[in-house]
């Protein structure tokens, strides 16, 4: 398949490209920094909201489009605009242009848990109606309603997937407010004390890069007819208490979990450690996965920042 995909430099993108190559695949990779973008594929550089470099990516044609760019939480508070710019307009345009080459092409939509607002209902599942607070779970809402939209039409064929908390994340600013998650992998990999800004009871979901790319990978080719009439399922994720990840990071490691202190901050817990129990029959029923436990989810993601390394 000749698959676009956006945010192609990203850390779920870069893992992303790499297993679709893997698979085959030929991959057109568009992000802003041309050096993340695993080497194999045909590299876009450029900003989405830039007209010429959509028309770049989708000079060759299309099948599938997989789309990943974002201004992610934090940044999007911080900017509103921006995220408007490319979380709402560069992709409505985008959409457009892809669907009147390939008409009725399959189209993945990264979509967040940040739809469902903050605080989180007491519980969440294929009923819990969407309520976003901040700027990118209101425009990331407003999205998912343009896929279902398009799909209505017969212009995609959409699915919207709604990512949860995904580790490890490289080290380094990433503008996303749930960084914690991913520094704790890193600071305890080092032997490094870490102040953890939520509790130890504080519930998270989480999924690992590989996981998480191997669902959208799935996405490309499943029956959409099993999707509901949203377009959009929330991925499958384990409900980790932070204390008790904590410890099987530390036990993989090697390293004592009291390396870890907790301070608490309310704010952060409530909006991404305040997470209830999930359900997500409609993704499992389409054939959607987690990583089955926790200490193949960790394995996972330490393998993930070894590589990194190499």
């Amino acid at each position: 398949m000749n698959i676009v995909v956006t945010g192609a430099g990203g850390f779920v993108g870069r893992e992303l490209v790499r297993q679709l190559l893997e698979s085959g695949h030929h991959v057109i990779g568009i992000d802003t920094i041309a050096g993340g973008i695993p080497e194999g594929a045909q590299v876009i550089t450029g900003d989405l909201s830039d007209a010429s470099v959509r028309a770049g990516a989708l000079a060759k044609g299309c099948d599938a489009l997989i789309h990943l760019a974002t201004v992610p939480g934090g940044a999007a508070e911080a900017d509103p605009d921006a995220s408007r710019r490319i979380n709402i307009d560069a992709m409505y345009d985008l959409l457009l242009e892809a669907s009147a080459i390939t008409p009725g092409l399959r189209v993945v939509y990264a979509s967040s848990i940040a739809v469902f607002g903050d605080p989180f209902p007491t519980h969440v599942d294929d009923a819990t109606p969407l309520s976003p607070k901040m700027i990118y779970g209101g425009h990331k809402a407003m999205m998912e309603h343009a896929v279902a939209m398009f799909s209505n039409r017969g212009m995609i064929d959409g699915v919207t997937l709604r990512l949860p908390g995904i580790v490890a994340r490289p080290k380094g600013p990433s503008g996303m407010k749930s960084a914690f998650m991913s520094d704790l992998f890193h600071a305890l990999k080092a032997g490094q004390p870490f102040t953890c800004p939520v509790s130890p009871a504080g519930t998270i979901w989480v999924q690992s890069v590989q996981r998480c790319a191997a669902n959208f990978a799935h996405a490309l080719t499943m029956d959409s007819r099993l999707l509901p009439p949203t377009r959009a399922v929330t991925l499958p994720a384990q409900r980790i208490a932070m204390g008790d990840l904590v410890g099987e990071i530390a036990r993989a490691c090697s390293v004592p979990a009291e390396l870890v202190t907790y301070v608490p901050d309310q704010a952060l817990e409530a909006a991404f450690a305040s997470q209830p129990p999930l359900e997500t029959p409609a993704a499992e029923r389409a054939g959607f996965a987690h990583d089955g436990n926790l200490a193949t989810l960790v394995a996972s993601a330490l393998d993930t920042m070894a590589q990194a390394t190499i």
